[in-house]
């Protein structure tokens, strides 16, 4: 999968400007706060619907402004393609071809990517949202069941949640069981795609963390939540336990169970890396994540997803980031930094230098 051309318009501090990409290694520089980063943001934005920095669209567009425009032409194994989104106070449009779609499940798995940024370590550091998050996004890109089933059980959750602040408790607790069964029913798809994705992703991250450490540390993943084998066995202990969990959900006025409270384990060396893993730990072991992620993208699409590191290399020191450059082959690499020289090391790059939302020479 690539991304051979972007065109962004009145897109956080860029009024219009386009990017030509080459195939390989493409290295944006410039000083700080100059657009290096906001030009990586829209390549994933692009690929996923969705930003790692902010919570409201609407941030996206440049000050002043009414709307944002964003559209990337690339191409997959299946041919030549468009994406394209216009970003509005209050809404949004998502095309593909040209063709409007309504649902962003139908606007992710065009071009898959991954993104890591010095942020990236929440990932590790930071509580269970932050794993799920990275699950469901990861999972979303090469699985439309996945993404469907995740957007029915949010909907359904919230209507779950609302109806438990309901002063009614007699009407609650007749129609709780309504909204239980197709609960546990959707449910049951996220754990099982989760399950699947955590026994492929552990190895690839364990092996990505062996070679970026030498060796010298351990590191492993493992599912926080205990369910049983088959999606119909999923939603069935679901089901009890939701019922079981109905009182104090009542109590509470929100739901205690189901998946949206579930969790992964990540270890090194056998220690909990949230509560024992160094500032330097939490970001190889977060890296680590990252490129198993390529590698499961590149197995289950059949092709490689962009890569995109922003402001990765001044974190990490010279062995690393030699490693990390030595893995960026036969992918397209979108790299931010501050002097290109940084990850160069003799390979033949696309560099493009930014100053104040512009190219420049």
């Amino acid at each position: 999968m690539r991304i051979k051309k972007l065109t962004l318009h009145n897109f956080r501090n860029y009024e219009d400007e386009t990017f030509a990409f080459a195939d390989g290694l493409n290295v944006l520089t410039g000083r700080n706060a100059q657009g290096k980063t906001n030009c990586a943001e829209a390549v994933f934005y692009l690929c996923t619907g969705s930003s790692l920095r902010i919570r409201h669209d609407r941030q996206l567009i440049r000050r002043g402004e009414s709307c944002a425009s964003l559209r990337a032409e690339g191409e997959s194994r299946f041919g030549t393609l468009s994406l394209e989104a216009d970003i509005f106070e209050n809404k949004r449009e998502l095309r593909v071809n040209g063709v409007k779609v309504s649902k962003s499940a139908d606007f992710l798995g065009n071009i898959n990517s991954v993104f890591f940024s010095p942020g990236e370590l929440r990932l590790i550091q930071d509580g269970p949202d932050e794993r799920r998050r990275f699950l469901n996004l990861s999972i979303s890109q090469t699985s439309r069941p996945y993404a469907q089933a995740l957007l029915r059980y949010n909907k359904i959750l919230d209507q779950r949640n609302n109806l438990l602040k309901n002063r009614d408790v007699s009407l609650v607790l007749d129609t709780l069981p309504v909204w239980d069964e197709q609960l546990a029913r959707y449910a049951a798809v996220i754990v099982r795609h989760r399950a699947a994705y955590l026994k492929e992703l552990s190895p690839l991250a364990a092996e990505a963390h062996s070679f970026l450490t030498d060796g010298a540390e351990e590191l492993s993943l493992s599912f926080d939540a205990d369910y049983p084998e088959g999606e119909e066995a999923i939603a069935e202990e679901l089901r009890k336990e939701l019922s079981a969990a109905n009182e104090r959900d009542l109590r509470l006025g929100f739901t205690t169970v189901g998946p949206h409270r579930d969790d992964v384990k990540i270890a090194i060396g056998g220690a909990d890396a949230r509560a024992f893993a160094s500032q330097g730990q939490a970001r190889t072991a977060a890296l680590s994540l990252k490129l198993a992620e390529v590698e499961i993208f590149t197995r289950l699409a059949g092709e490689s997803p962009v890569l995109v590191l922003d402001d990765v290399m001044s974190e990490l020191d010279l062995p690393r980031r030699k490693k990390l450059v030595a893995r960026t082959e036969g992918l397209q690499c979108i790299i931010t930094c501050t002097h290109a020289e940084r990850v160069l090391y003799g390979k033949e790059t696309n560099k493009i230098r930014i100053h104040g939302g512009k190219i420049v020479s």
